[in-house]
């Protein structure tokens, strides 16, 4: 697997396995060791997430024992959006997106310090990603998907858009600034 996608922002990854093709479907890699040693992490839980077309998940963050997450669509597709909520970061309250299939393979890296969601695209997609702290309910936040701050240009309309409540009552992108540094 080879890092071989540059991102806006210099923690931020994307891994592109060689895939290997052939009458019988494919066969690839989708973590070894160089991912390991290229990130220097230790993963310690790993979760599973389904989704209908347009449900958007996030953009959520746990602040006590930040999380790391290795994402990868291992079916349908999505768009994966990564928001900079580093306070001293000069790329801080920026946003890239990215999007995942199960056809491209792509596994993206998001570092801790960055609120993470995504949007599926179709029905029955299913997100896997493996994460470098166990959920702690206690220390996680949420920044409202739609805030005009950030501006994330989703494909569909708010309107259209499936959220839970969580994310539909999540705090703005101003009041998550105005707490203590990340």
């Amino acid at each position: 697997m080879l890092v071989s996608k540059s991102t806006n922002f210099s923690d931020v990854l994307i891994f592109t396995p060689a895939v290997y093709n052939d009458d019988r479907g494919c066969f690839f890699e989708s973590y070894n060791q160089v991912v390991k040693e290229t990130l220097g992490v230790y993963f310690v839980q790993e979760n599973h997430s389904i989704s209908r077309k347009n449900v958007v998940r996030g953009l959520h963050y746990q602040w006590d024992k930040p999380v790391g997450k290795l994402c990868r669509a291992i079916r349908g597709s999505l768009i994966d959006y990564v928001v900079d909520i580093r306070k001293d970061s000069p790329t801080y309250g920026q946003y890239e997106s990215f999007v995942l299939t199960d056809q491209n393979h792509w596994t993206l890296w998001v570092p801790p310090g960055f609120a993470h969601g995504f949007i599926a695209l179709e029905d029955n997609t299913h997100l896997l990603y493996k994460c470098t702290a166990l959920y702690n309910k206690d220390g996680e936040g949420s920044i409202n998907p739609f805030d005009p701050t950030i501006n994330i240009a989703f494909p569909i309309s708010k309107d259209d858009a499936i959220l839970s409540d969580k994310d539909i009552n999540a705090q703005t992108f101003e009041s998550y600034s105005m707490k203590p540094k990340f």
